[in-house]
């Protein structure tokens, strides 16, 4: 169990919701909600006071949703993961939740230590994707890429793609592959263009569809 325990913000609309998440997310000793929000705004104004390890976030929230909230940390480069806690599993919202870059969407319908360990995943600087959420994804960028001709990577973007399949940040896979950050992020702005893909996740989904990658290397 980790020294010191991974501080989290929860954002969510309905009170009776977020007492029932902090709950269970507190119970294993690791995890400590130092706030909570009702509504984007709040969420905002919290992280920005707090500065915590993982944010929690619904999508459907009064004046911003989790997606604004999202990009707005984003663009603020707070160092802070942002996990998606929502029961909305449709294509539009988890395309537009992976280009806001979160680092994780989980449905509300998973079991509490899958959303427990999802929230250890992403402060460890992974990636998480709901099984369900996952499963549609494919299949859509599947679908997308019967219409579109799909360019060979080269074999260090292939390996690029494998250490980020296995949740690595570019830092880390400059790390494993001697090289620089900088270099890392111009083979992933290569590895989108030939998948046609505009996010991490989705370029991992691309290419398990493909057969590149095997399911079981992926996110974990």
């Amino acid at each position: 169990m980790p020294t010191e325990s991974i501080r989290v913000i929860l954002a969510d609309d309905h009170a009776v919701v977020r007492k029932g998440i902090r709950e269970f997310l507190t119970e294993p000793g690791d995890i400590d909600v130092i706030a909570e929000a009702s509504d984007g705004d709040e969420a905002i104004r919290l992280i920005d006071q707090l500065r915590p390890d993982v944010a929690v976030l619904d999508i459907q929230m009064p004046k911003r949703s989790g997606i604004d909230v999202c990009r707005y940390v984003r663009a603020q480069h707070w160092p802070v993961g942002i996990l998606i806690l929502t029961a909305y599993d449709d294509d539009p919202y988890v395309l537009a939740v992976l280009q806001a870059g979160a680092n994780g969407y989980v449905l509300k319908t998973a079991d509490a230590d899958e959303i427990i360990q999802a929230i250890r995943d992403v402060h460890e600087g992974k990636s998480v994707l709901d099984p369900i959420i996952a499963r549609k994804l494919m299949t859509q960028l599947a679908g997308q890429s019967d219409n579109q001709p799909i360019e060979s990577l080269t074999p260090r973007e292939m390996d690029v793609l494998r250490f980020t399949a296995r949740g690595y940040t570019n830092k880390a896979i400059g790390a494993h592959l001697n090289v620089s950050d900088r270099t890392v992020q111009g083979h992933l702005a290569n590895i989108f263009g030939k998948l046609h893909v505009a996010t991490r996740t989705e370029a991992v989904m691309r290419a398990v569809s493909l057969g590149w990658l095997s399911p079981g290397n992926t996110l974990e």
